[in-house]
């Protein structure tokens, strides 16, 4: 089987004949996704409701789309669908005519989940771009080359991070099936920040241990669940809530530029009245997307001195104080059900942004004493 080439160029390439007489293969740009795919592939409207685009001051607000799968063995609409699903690369096909692809795309907020079935081989590039790709191999090969020279292969089993070092890289992904999470590396600025203040890099190409790519991928599959949940959808605290649990799991489990330690600095500044000042931020914007970056700046302190604060003052964390009050906002919904309004545990516990209803309830029992299924049966 020959292979197909994928390369990523700075600019328009000339079209040249090389001196054995073959054709040059057509280049075809990439353009930005999403958009409606063509061919085969057309957007579904089974998940679209909420917004995708920031606005201009606030939290930003997350949209959950599901395209239909997209399966095609004509070149063209191949080409097609790779020119608006990766932005950045330019195609260059020498192979045979007769190939396949088959993507699941699934979007949650600012992450990209898809699913691909490769019919060929495809070498790519990569320049730097900012986009951080989470590959898990389920049969094939990626082969990735870093700057350094250095290669890594990830085969069946393995998951591992692409753009990682944020500089060109390139590899060759063999005819397989293989899962990329695809966001921008700003997902982890929600939550950590660099030395002197600068964006969160990683700095290896994937987690640290067996157990940590275990506790990857479960995050990932996670976030399958909910995108492939239409009910998600309408609910932008939700698809926050899960993008950051992706970002803090990636966060947890790779070797990355975050300080987490305190410096002299805010150690001074972790006193009572940045608390104070940040749980006021919480309360008032419990409904809303909420980063750690936001309420340290609500509190005029670095996100290491507020998590300082609050482990000195409340012996807890600033989300998983956010998470409390989430909690009590459930409760007091319970509480306030009535017969006949259609409410359920999963519909209160997703509308303050509990994904999982089991851990919900389990979260509940701990904090109150009983099951919400008991006290929404009670409270009607």
């Amino acid at each position: 089987m020959r292979m197909t080439a994928l390369r990523v160029v700075r600019g328009p390439a000339p079209r040249q004949r090389p001196a054995t007489g073959q054709p040059v293969p057509d280049r075809i740009r990439i353009s930005d996704y999403p958009s409606p795919l063509p061919g085969s592939l057309t957007e579904s409207a089974v998940s679209r409701s909420v917004s995708a685009e920031p606005a201009a001051e606030g939290p930003q607000k997350f949209e959950a789309v599901r395209y239909p799968v997209f399966h095609s063995e004509n070149l063209g609409e191949i080409e097609a669908f790779l020119r608006t699903a990766y932005p950045g690369v330019l195609i260059g096909h020498t192979g045979p005519r007769h190939t396949s692809v088959g993507v699941r795309r699934d979007v949650l907020g600012p992450v990209t989940l898809d699913r691909i079935a490769l019919g060929f081989d495809l070498s790519y590039g990569v320049e730097r771009t900012g986009t951080l790709c989470v590959a898990s191999v389920h049969a094939g090969v990626i082969e990735h080359s870093g700057p350094g020279g250095g290669t890594e292969d990830l085969r069946p089993g393995r998951v591992g991070l692409l753009g990682a070092d944020e500089l060109p890289s390139s590899g060759i992904v063999r005819a397989g099936r293989y899962d990329l999470t695809l966001f921008d590396s700003a997902l982890l600025d929600r939550l950590a920040v660099g030395e002197g203040g600068a964006s969160v890099r990683i700095t290896a190409s994937g987690p640290r241990t067996p157990a940590a790519a275990r506790r990857l991928t479960e995050a990932v599959t996670h976030l399958k669940h909910l995108a492939a949940d239409p009910t998600t959808a309408g609910n932008p605290l939700l698809i926050a809530t899960a993008t950051d649990y992706l970002a803090a799991t990636v966060l947890a489990t790779v070797p990355t530029t975050a300080v987490t330690a305190p410096d002299a600095a805010d150690r001074r500044d972790a006193h009572p009245g940045v608390v104070r000042r940040a749980i006021a931020y919480l309360e008032s914007h419990v409904h809303e997307d909420i980063t750690v970056a936001a309420v340290a700046a609500a509190a005029f302190v670095t996100p290491r001195a507020l998590q300082l604060a609050f482990r000195r003052h409340l012996g807890t964390t600033p989300l998983r104080y956010l998470r409390r009050l989430r909690l009590a906002g459930a409760h007091e919904q319970l509480l306030a059900a009535a017969p006949g309004d259609g409410q359920t545990v999963a519909s209160v516990a997703r509308a303050w942004g509990f994904a999982h209803p089991g851990r919900f309830a389990a979260a509940y029992h701990r904090c109150y004493g009983h099951t919400p299924s008991e006290i929404l049966r009670h409270s009607r």
